[in-house]
């Protein structure tokens, strides 16, 4: 669906995107996570046509701006992170507005407006001033005013942002089911929690660099993999120490008397053979375990990186 491809972007002394390489594909709900200044709206900017990148190509489905702008264009629908609503419209006139420069009129935009209401639930206030709508009904009615086309991809940039917990409920639920019905979607961030339970796959940006990109599954396990190993000895403490230095998988190890922690790159199979060589060398433990890993603790020590000036990571978990 959607293909990145060595994305970068600069303003005067400021780079915004970097080499972004970034793959969606058909039927995606995809989250777009980074810090405010990661280079998110920028590059969804580029995506919907409203910047020009410094070099990079993007393609949808075959389609680039270059070589064809109107089928490009008409394959998004696209959602700002400061949403732009006529408060001097009624919501269906809103609406029709917009169906208008899509070449919709008379019953064919009127039906298709009012479908699109209701899946809003805003089908009840046709005749409602859209500057008396509360915020979380205006985000739906711009979600839904970007699907009258019938996009293939729609982005949205921060779409929770300054809403209750009320309306990014609703707002979840229209996602969702938007996915559901086989819509692809990018949608970004700064909140890692707000996406992690509904969206198929990540991308986490910082400075310009998109750090890692994966299914929920694998960036899962690498928030998982990315916690140390904890462990207490009872007895033979020495025995343990040589096995955890000949194990490959053991990057650091530090100890604070009888409890060890290891940055530890291996996996659940990993881990389960080297308790079995501490049991087998006659050491006791009284704990071997995996500190609890979170996308979110992920996330903070990500950042953490960056604000140390530590290596950036790779593309990939």
């Amino acid at each position: 669906m959607l293909k990145i491809e060595r994305l970068n972007k600069r303003f005067a002394n400021f780079t915004a995107v970097s080499d972004l390489d970034l793959e969606v594909q058909t039927g995606e709900l995809f989250g777009f996570v980074g810090h405010n200044g990661a280079g998110k709206t920028t590059t969804l900017k580029i995506i919907a046509g409203l910047l020009k990148p410094t070099s990079g190509h993007v393609t949808i489905d075959g389609s680039d701006l270059e070589h064809g702008k109107t089928s490009y264009l008409r394959k998004i629908g696209y959602v700002p992170d400061f949403f732009g609503v006529y408060d001097n419209l009624k919501v269906l006139e809103y609406m029709e507005f917009f169906a208008s420069m899509y070449g919709l009129t008379g019953k064919e935009s009127r039906r298709r407006c009012l479908e699109l209401l209701e899946l809003a639930q805003l089908e009840n206030r046709p005749d409602t001033y859209v500057d008396t709508l509360s915020r979380g009904m205006k985000q739906k009615l711009c979600i839904v005013r970007s699907l009258i086309h019938d996009p293939d991809l729609l982005l949205l940039d921060e779409p929770a942002s300054g809403l209750d917990p009320g309306a990014r409920y609703d707002l979840k639920a229209l996602l969702k089911h938007l996915h559901e019905e086989g819509k692809t979607i990018l949608i970004s961030s700064h909140i890692l929690p707000e996406l992690s339970d509904m969206c198929t796959s990540i991308g986490i940006m910082r400075g310009g660099h998109l750090l890692l990109q994966g299914s929920m599954e694998e960036i899962e396990l690498q928030a998982r993999y990315d916690r140390p190993l904890k462990i207490r000895v009872l007895a033979g403490l020495e025995k343990v120490r040589a096995l955890l230095r000949e194990d490959p998988q053991c990057t650091e190890i530090s100890w604070k008397g009888n409890e060890g922690t290891i940055r530890y790159r291996g996996n659940s199979q990993d881990a389960a053979g080297l308790l079995e060589k501490i049991i087998s060398s006659g050491a006791m433990l009284e704990s071997f375990y995996r500190e609890k890993g979170s996308l979110e603790a992920l996330f903070i020590d990500l950042t953490k990186e960056e604000d140390n000036g530590q290596p950036e990571r790779g593309n990939h978990p």
